[in-house]
């Protein structure tokens, strides 16, 4: 099977899967799961070709339901990790708001996301790249209760983990698929991405009219622009 590569040939989910097999996946899996350096990985697009491997024997080092109930423990481990780091020493490390990595007010609005949409945000966010990378650390930096924690770690591990993996095995059953599979990796990554612009456009929707709100709001003493104008010719 020969896919398209998206980006550097070491990115591609076929090259990477053909050259370092199931160990490769479950490391990239962890990885991006909750590890600062995995952001960049092809998550989603790797499990869904693992799955169409398997279903065409390409992969078929362990059975399906082996290789799905490892890349949930795999995800489920490394998004444990990142809420640990997040935890122990994310507060030490993004304290200043020039830090490099992250800034304070960025924390804050962390916190407030996981204030307002709760722990279903773990779930949400093992959908979207990059996301899902620093979710677990953030939520580590904002004290999280670790109880829902977990719970929705696991919740979101298999949805991810074993959905987009099956996905692919059931796709791969489908001529359409082998025939197209440039074309559907490349919807699998345009649709991942899809949840960050569309916060990216409401943000910067919110954001005028909260400057549009400004430009209207009268002033301490109660006086709008016209009021003032009309004043200072008195």
């Amino acid at each position: 099977m020969t896919t398209l590569a998206l980006g550097p040939s070491w990115l591609d989910p076929d090259y990477l899967i053909n050259t370092f097999g199931l160990i490769g996946v479950l490391v990239i899996v962890f990885a991006e799961s909750g590890l600062l350096i995995g952001f960049f990985l092809p998550g989603d697009s790797l499990l869904f070709t693992t799955g169409l491997l398997v279903t065409t024997g390409t992969l078929d080092t362990l059975p399906l339901w082996a290789i799905c109930s490892l890349i949930v423990l795999a995800a489920v481990i490394g998004d444990q990790v990142g809420y640990l780091f997040g935890r122990k020493v994310g507060p030490a490390l993004f304290k200043r708001p020039d830090s490099r990595l992250f800034k304070q007010e960025n924390v804050e609005k962390a916190h407030e996301f996981f204030e307002k949409y709760g722990p279903k945000s773990l779930v949400l966010a093992r959908f979207v790249p990059i996301v899902r990378t620093f979710t677990p650390i953030i939520a580590g930096v904002s004290r999280m209760n670790y109880r829902s924690f977990i719970t929705y770690n696991i919740v979101g591990g298999v949805l991810w983990g074993a959905g987009v993996t099956l996905l692919g095995a059931m796709l791969g059953k489908i001529d359409f698929v082998h025939q197209h599979i440039e074309k559907i990796l490349i919807l699998i990554v345009l649709l991942s991405v899809l949840p960050i612009v569309i916060e990216v456009l409401r943000a910067r929707s919110q954001g005028k009219k909260a400057a549009a709100a400004a430009a209207v709001t009268p002033d301490e003493g109660g006086q709008g622009p016209v009021q003032r104008g009309r004043h200072a010719k008195r």
